[in-house]
C-alpha cells in the first residue's frame, strides 16, 4: 500500500537530505522542494549560505533520490514577516530571533500552505526533534519533544508551533545523532555528505549586523556609560512575590549610575551580553554590553563576563506574547508551576517556576541567568517535551 505524499524541505545541507532518504526508504512519496527566502548580499560577509549554491546542491540531491523537485520563492514573505520584523524589533531596542520567526511564518506556516496545494499529507524538515501524540479528552494531542542528540535538538527553534502545524510535521532525523546522518549520507552517496552546516541568520547567513541594519536603522553617535560592579551587589534584591516584578524587569539604569566612557553609532545596534564592535580599550577584562536605552540612545557596559549586571533572576512575558503547544497545560491566573527552560539555543535546560497573572507570565529562575535578552524567546519544558513558550519583554 502506497503512503501519503510527503514534501521535504531541501534546503542543500547533509540533515534535509538524509531525511528525505530516510522518508522514501520508509514508503512514502517524497518531493523535495527549495525556498528560495533571500536573495540579497547587504550585509553578508560571506557567500558560503548564497541560495544558488544551496539550490544545485538540493537539486543533485532530488536526482539521487529519484524525486519530484520544484524551487517556491517566498522571498517577499519572508522579508515581510521576519526581515521588516527584525528591523522593527532592533529599533525598539529588542533582539528578535529570526530562525523561530522563520519557523513559524515560512516552514511551517506558508511552506505548508505551497505544500498542501502540492497534495501533501505532511511536511517533513531535517530538524533535531521528534514528534509524539497521545489522547487527551478523546482527541490526539502532538507532543513536540527534543531531539534525541542532545547537542543538536532544535526543538527551541520550533517553540512557535502549534498543533495544526505539528499535526501534519515529520521529523525523520529525531532519533539520530549528528554523526550517524553523515554516516547514512556517506553510505547512499549522497553529495551533502561532508558539506558545512549553514550558520548565522535563517536563509541570510552570516552578516556584519550593524550595517545588515543599516539598510533601514540610521546610524547616530551616543554615550557608553560604564555601571561599576559595585554599584550592583548594593541592588540586588531578596526573592518573593513582593519583588516579582523588578526581579523580572531589567534593572533601570540612569546617565548619573556611572560615567561615560566611550561613543556608541546607535543604541539599537547592541544587544545584552554583547562583547565585540564596543572599540574601547584601558580594561583589564573586556567591556560587555549590561542594557540599552533607546530613548536616550545609551549604551551601558560592565567589565568582565561575571559583572552582576549580566545576570537576573526572572523575566516576564506579557500575556499576548505567551504560546502554549500543549494547550492543554495553559495557566490559570494566580497558577504556579515548576518547568525547566531555555532563553537561547543550545543553552542548557534551567530549573525555574511560573508564575500566572492578569498581565503575563513571571518566570523566576533557581539560579541567575546570563543575558536575558528582551526580544528573544525563553522556551519551557517536561522532561524533554517542549510545552509553551513567549517572547521575553
Amino acid at each position: 500500500m502506497t503512503k501519503e505524499k510527503v514534501v521535504i524541505g531541501l534546503s542543500g545541507g547533509v540533515d534535509s537530505s538524509v531525511a528525505a532518504y530516510l522518508l522514501k526508504k520508509e514508503g512514502y512519496e517524497v518531493i523535495g522542494v527549495f525556498m528560495i527566502n533571500w536573495k540579497e548580499r547587504t550585509g553578508s560577509i560571506t557567500a558560503g549560505c548564497a541560495w544558488e549554491d544551496d539550490v544545485v546542491f538540493a537539486e543533485m540531491i532530488a536526482k539521487k533520490l529519484d524525486i519530484p523537485f520544484h524551487i517556491v520563492d517566498l522571498s517577499d514573505y519572508y522579508r515581510k514577516r521576519v526581515v521588516d520584523y527584525m528591523f522593527a524589533e532592533y529599533e525598539k531596542g529588542r533582539t528578535p530571533n529570526p530562525d523561530v520567526l522563520c519557523n513559524r511564518e515560512i516552514k511551517f506556516d506558508l511552506f505548508m500552505q505551497k505544500s498542501v496545494e502540492l497534495g501533501a499529507a505532511y511536511v517533513a524538515t531535517g530538524h533535531y526533534c521528534r514528534k509524539g501524540v497521545l489522547e487527551v479528552g478523546g482527541e490526539p494531542m502532538y507532543q513536540l519533544l527534543a531531539g534525541k542528540d542532545q547537542n543538536k535538538d532544535q526543538s527551541y527553534f520550533l517553540c512557535q508551533l502549534n498543533q495544526e502545524q505539528l499535526s501534519k510535521s515529520l521529523f525523520p532525523i529525531g532519533d539520530l545523532q549528528k554523526p550517524e546522518v553523515r554516516e547514512i549520507a556517506r553510505q547512499q552517496g549522497l553529495i551533502t555528505a561532508e558539506r558545512k552546516d549553514s550558520q548565522g541568520i535563517c536563509f541570510v547567513g552570516k552578516v556584519d549586523l550593524p550595517l545588515f541594519l543599516q539598510q533601514k536603522l540610521e546610524a547616530k553617535k551616543g554615550n557608553v556609560i560604564e555601571i561599576p560592579a559595585s554599584f550592583m551587589e548594593k541592588k540586588q534584591l531578596i526573592p518573593s512575590q513582593e519583588n516579582i516584578q523588578k526581579l523580572c524587569s531589567q534593572f533601570p539604569y540612569k546617565p548619573w549610575n556611572g560615567k561615560v566612557v566611550g561613543e556608541h553609532n546607535g543604541a539599537h545596534f547592541y544587544t545584552i551580553g554583547q562583547r565585540k564592535g564596543l572599540n574601547i580599550g584601558g580594561y583589564e577584562e573586556p567591556l560587555f554590553i549590561l542594557a540599552t536605552d533607546i530613548k536616550r540612545n545609551i549604551v551601558y557596559v560592565g567589565e568582565g563576563k561575571d559583572h552582576p549586571g549580566l545576570y537576573r533572576k526572572g523575566l516576564f512575558i506579557p500575556r499576548e506574547d505567551l504560546h502554549w503547544i500543549r494547550p492543554d497545560f495553559e495557566m490559570a491566573d494566580g497558577e504556579e508551576r515548576h518547568f525547566e527552560f531555555r532563553i537561547r539555543y543550545r543553552q542548557p535546560l534551567e530549573k525555574g517556576q511560573i508564575s500566572m497573572s492578569p498581565e503575563g507570565a513571571y518566570i523566576l529562575f533557581q539560579e541567575d541567568q546570563r543575558g536575558i535578552t528582551s526580544g528573544q524567546f525563553a522556551a519551557w519544558y517536561q522532561n524533554d517535551e517542549l510545552i509553551g513558550s513567549g517572547v521575553i519583554a
